[in-house]
C-alpha cells in the first residue's frame, strides 16, 4: 500500500491538516478550535477500518446518479450501486479511498494529483485529477479542483467537510446560524434523486436568504424535510462567483463565522442526518445532526436531467475547473 502522509498549513488564525487519502481534510482549527468532525490517523479512514467521506475529496461524480445509470453517447452505462437503488458519491470505493500523489508542498498549499483509470467504479475514460489546498492570512482556506479526461465521461467534485462550530464536535448544530444566497432548492424523491425541477424557497422551511438557525424549521412538516430526515437538498446559487458569498455559517457558541465562495452551480445542504454515533477523534461521539456539510457542486444526478448550466459532463477538449473557497473568522 501506499504511503499515508499528514500535510499541515498554517497562515494566519487558521491552521488545516490534510491527508493525502481521499485529499481529506483532518483537522481545522481557528484559534486552535478544530471545527470538522473526523478521525485522529490517516489510517482511521481506510475503508477496511471505518466507511465514511469526512473531509474527503468525493468523485468520479459527487451525489447520486438515479439507479446507478449514465447515458453517455446513447450508451446506457451501469454503475455500482451503493445507496438503495442509487450510486453516492462515486460508488463503493469513490476517490475518497484513493491515495493521491503529493506534487508540492509549502506552508500554505498543497497540491495532490491522482489517476482514475478507465473503468474506474464502473465510469469510462482515463481522469488525470488535480486538488490544490491555499491558505491565506486572511483566514481563507481555498480549494481547486482540476480534471481531464481522455474519452466522455461524468464529473462531479466536492470537499466533503462536517463542520461543527460550537467548539465541541458531539454538539447539536441547530444552533448554527446559515445563510444562502439561493431562490431556489431541488426537490427530491422518496430515494433522494431531483424531481427534474427547482422549487421556489419563498415560504418554506428552505428559504435560507436571511440567516435563521438551521434547527427553526428543520422539523416542521414538509414533505421534503421529512423524505431527508432533515436538510439533505441542492440549493441553486443566485451568484456562483468569488466575488460574492454564496453561503455564510456561523455559531452563535463561540463567534466562530465562515463565508463560503464558489464557482459551482449548486451547494448540497446536508444536516448530517444519518450520522450514527460513531466515535471520532479522541473518542468523541458524533450523534445526528451534530455537523452540518456544504457542498459545492454540480446539481445531483445532473447527468440524467441536463440543466443547462450543470450537464455533469466531462469532455476531452474541455477539462474541468471549479474553486471553493471556506473563509473564517472569529469576533
Amino acid at each position: 500500500m501506499e504511503t499515508l502522509k499528514v500535510f499541515t498549513l498554517q497562515a494566519g488564525n487558521v491552521e488545516v491538516e490534510i491527508t493525502n487519502l481521499g485529499a481529506r481534510i483532518m483537522r481545522l482549527l481557528v484559534d486552535g478550535t478544530d471545527v470538522v468532525q473526523g478521525f485522529d490517523t490517516p489510517e482511521d479512514y481506510l475503508p477496511e477500518n471505518h466507511l465514511s467521506d469526512f473531509g474527503a475529496v468525493v468523485g468520479r461524480y459527487a451525489n447520486r446518479l438515479a439507479n446507478g445509470r449514465i447515458a453517455l453517447d446513447w450508451d446506457i452505462i451501469q454503475l455500482p450501486r451503493n445507496n438503495g437503488p442509487n450510486t453516492l458519491h462515486g460508488g463503493p470505493c469513490g476517490w475518497q479511498y484513493k491515495v493521491y500523489d503529493v506534487v508540492a508542498a509549502s506552508g500554505n498549499r498543497l497540491e495532490l494529483a491522482m489517476v482514475s483509470p478507465d473503468g474506474d467504479q464502473g465510469f469510462p475514460g482515463t481522469v488525470q485529477v488535480k486538488v490544490v489546498y491555499t491558505l491565506s492570512d486572511d483566514g481563507a482556506l481555498r480549494i481547486d479542483y482540476h480534471a481531464e479526461t481522455d474519452k466522455l465521461t461524468v464529473i462531479n467534485m466536492t470537499n466533503h467537510s462536517y463542520f461543527n462550530l460550537n467548539g465541541d464536535l458531539s454538539s447539536n448544530i441547530h444552533n448554527h446560524l446559515l445563510c444562502i444566497d439561493a431562490d431556489q432548492y431541488t426537490p427530491v424523491n422518496k430515494v433522494l434523486i431531483p424531481l427534474g425541477k427547482h422549487r421556489a424557497v419563498d415560504g418554506t422551511p428552505f428559504d435560507f436568504r436571511t440567516a435563521k438557525a438551521v434547527g427553526r424549521d428543520i422539523e416542521a412538516e414538509d414533505e421534503q424535510l421529512l423524505i431527508g430526515h432533515g436538510y439533505d437538498h441542492n440549493f441553486v446559487l443566485n451568484r456562483p462567483c468569488l466575488d460574492n458569498p454564496s453561503a455564510s455559517l456561523s455559531s452563535p457558541a463561540t463567534g466562530i463565522s465562515m463565508q463560503l465562495f464558489t464557482t459551482a452551480p449548486g451547494m448540497q445542504v446536508y444536516t448530517g442526518n444519518f450520522l450514527d454515533g460513531v466515535a471520532g477523534k479522541g473518542g468523541v461521539c458524533y450523534p445526528v445532526r451534530s455537523a452540518i456539510c456544504l457542498e459545492t457542486q454540480q446539481y445531483p444526478d445532473s447527468p440524467n436531467h441536463r440543466w443547462p448550466e450543470s450537464t455533469g459532463y466531462l469532455y476531452p477538449d474541455k477539462p474541468f475547473d471549479s474553486i471553493t473557497i471556506f473563509k473564517f473568522c472569529r469576533k
